[in-house]
């Protein structure tokens, strides 16, 4: 799982679980190396590499794709909960829904993404674009305040706004295969959904976190939302992050 040319190889060689264009899927660990690859190609340079020079370096963002030991005294450890439990070294899923395509997607290798290993300095140290980016509340606002006005902050452009509209037009929706409910997704963003919304916009876009992190932008409003936390809640509707977007929701008025 550490070693990037394995995956992407892997990954080049495995054939479509669906007909393509017939159902959607949530790839919590693979798209990362699906985008990270074509970036290194483009730009001969690894995802985290090309986002430090690019993006999160220009805008003065506290954010970061794996972290060094340099970190390590910042770095809070996870501490599952909801519908997972310790054991063995590893977080376990309870709920029998897990023994399907989910279970097999957050825990394969056993444990990775599934909570079992993200308080190691290995999957620390790994760069692991979907799934291992490192920040903090605030420096994931600062990564939306750039998308939820255009593309610029503070006169730091990282993205064209045609960029930004191409990729938040909607292109999958309807029951996802590994989730098991119905989602809404851009190019890459997950939009917001009655079911699970971001701002008041229905142009808000963002993306929920394992446990209820959360990052969005509303570009209607031009607002800027970044929530992290390390003791894990609900996967989907989480109490705390109702609480907190109804509270932003109401503070507009």
């Amino acid at each position: 799982f550490y070693d990037w040319t394995r995956m992407t190889e892997e990954l080049a060689a495995e054939a479509p679980f669906w007909e393509p264009d017939r159902a959607h899927g949530y790839h919590v660990n693979t798209f990362g190396f699906l985008v990270g690859e074509i970036v290194r190609r483009v730009a001969g340079e690894s995802i985290g590499a090309f986002a430090r020079r690019e993006i999160t370096g220009p805008l003065g963002a506290d954010f970061r794709f794996g972290t060094g030991p340099e970190h390590a005294g910042r770095v809070a450890d996870y501490l599952p909960g909801g519908l997972y439990r310790e054991g063995a070294g590893e977080a376990a899923p309870v709920d029998p829904e897990y023994r399907t395509l989910l279970h097999r997607v957050y825990a394969n290798p056993a444990g990775v993404s599934g909570m079992g290993t993200v308080n190691t300095e290995e999957w620390r140290a790994a760069e692991l674009p979907s799934t291992n980016g490192h920040a903090s509340a605030r420096g994931v606002a600062r990564l939306y305040t750039a998308l939820a006005c255009g593309g610029a902050a503070d006169g730091v452009r990282v993205l064209e706004r045609e960029t930004i509209d191409e990729s938040i037009r909607e292109a999958s929706s309807g029951e996802d295969f590994v989730l098991r409910r119905p989602t809404r997704f851009g190019l890459g963003f997950q939009l917001t959904m009655l079911e699970r919304p971001f701002g008041k916009s229905a142009r808000s876009f963002g993306h929920f976190g394992a446990g209820g992190a959360l990052g969005f932008a509303d570009p209607e409003a031009r607002l800027a939302f970044g929530y992290a936390m390390n003791a894990a809640g609900p996967r989907f509707r989480n109490p705390r992050v109702r609480g907190l977007l109804e509270a932003v929701a109401g503070a507009m008025h």
